[in-house]
């Protein structure tokens, strides 16, 4: 929202340090909010000399309390965020392709430049929101299937199933700066002065320079 904002609305203020902290704190307190009922009934077990951690849902109508919370988490965490990540990014997208910059465009060279740095980030962003949508369904579809079978929960290998698709939710945080590096003439160059320190990684003065007067095309794709 904070990208679209800045593109689509690029005079307006940006948000002040107090609203962004009022933002943080609520979305810290949405995210107690959703983990409290797996802390909550969440118990210690031993099942065929294995320790595992269960939640332990009300006996009386514990099957319709798990499979509402699960569909609350969904609808919160992955199809309202990935709803306004596709909404936001496509009218990012036609906004910039639609959209003209000052310059010469009877030269070729100039046209192709642009309609290339407007190719790049259309695939980012498509990128990025398939990324976020297959990292994150496995996990949410564990916890459905898991609401309607409860006996999947006492397979074998079923902890290192739920670990295996944990790990790949978790690790969607990551994968959106090796997208920009990848994508990105701009990004790598910032990745290379931040971390100039290191003996493998050279920063060259283009690219002090990249970040210092970017380029019309490299504003687009930014």
């Amino acid at each position: 929202m904070e990208r679209y904002m800045a593109i689509i609305y690029p005079f307006k203020p940006k948000l002040s340090a107090v609203s962004t902290k009022v933002i943080i704190g609520i979305i810290w307190l949405v995210a107690f909010g959703l983990a409290f009922p797996q802390c909550f009934y969440a118990e210690i077990m031993t099942d065929n000399g294995m320790t595992k951690c269960i939640v332990a849902w009300p006996d009386d109508v514990g099957r319709k309390h798990q499979l509402t919370y699960h569909i609350i988490v969904i609808a919160l965490i992955y199809l309202l965020p990935l709803i306004v990540m596709f909404v936001a990014y496509s009218i990012i997208g036609i906004t910039l392709w639609s959209s003209t910059v000052p310059g010469d465009h009877t030269n070729r060279v100039y046209h192709h430049h642009q309609v290339t740095a407007k190719k790049k980030f259309v695939r980012t962003m498509v990128i990025v929101v398939i990324t976020f949508a297959v990292c994150w369904l496995p996990y949410h579809l564990y916890f459905i299937l898991g609401s309607f079978r409860e006996d999947i929960y006492q397979q074998k290998y079923i902890q290192q199933v739920y670990l295996a698709v944990f790990l790949l939710a978790m690790s969607s945080t990551m994968y959106n700066p090796i997208i920009y590096c990848c994508l990105n003439q701009r990004f790598r160059s910032g990745f290379r002065l931040a971390f100039q320190w290191c003996p493998c990684i050279k920063a060259t003065e283009g690219d002090k320079l990249k970040l210092i007067y970017p380029s019309t095309s490299q504003l687009i794709r930014n």
